[in-house]
């Protein structure tokens, strides 16, 4: 089974390299280059788990996590905020926001892999098991 990730940076650079590893790992992926197209995208067709940059155009990380959380169809969606930001007050923005986790850019390829196997398997429990802890 592959899961989908959809990937938000208004840096293109970023963005497609971050696909093509994710890819290399067996991730489908999607882009969208900022909150405003994130959204859309997931009301389209929704992914298995979300990396959220903090910063862009039209709609922020923030602005777009909080809004997701809001929805039922999304309350629950792994999200993981990938931002150059790194002060603790960036970070606890981020999490009280709803991201599961914040990770800080550079970030290696073996820890963003496993974070998202991490929430993926989290998502995968709380399902079976009928309980949702957010």
């Amino acid at each position: 089974m592959s899961f989908s990730v959809l990937v938000v940076d208004d840096d293109n650079e970023i963005r497609h390299m971050l696909c093509m590893l994710l890819q290399l790992t067996g991730y489908e992926t999607e882009e969208a280059v900022d909150g405003v197209d994130a959204r859309s995208k997931v009301r389209q067709n929704q992914p298995d788990i979300i990396i959220l940059d903090v910063m862009m155009p039209k709609m922020d990380g923030i602005t777009l996590c909080k809004l997701l959380r809001a929805e039922e169809a999304t309350a629950r969606l792994p999200i993981i905020m990938l931002s150059g930001k790194m002060n603790g007050d960036a970070i606890a923005e981020g999490l009280q926001a709803g991201a599961d986790r914040y990770l800080t850019k550079p970030t290696g390829l073996d820890v963003l892999t496993d974070t998202i196997s991490d929430l993926l398997q989290d998502a995968l429990t709380e399902q079976r098991s009928g309980q949702f802890h957010r």
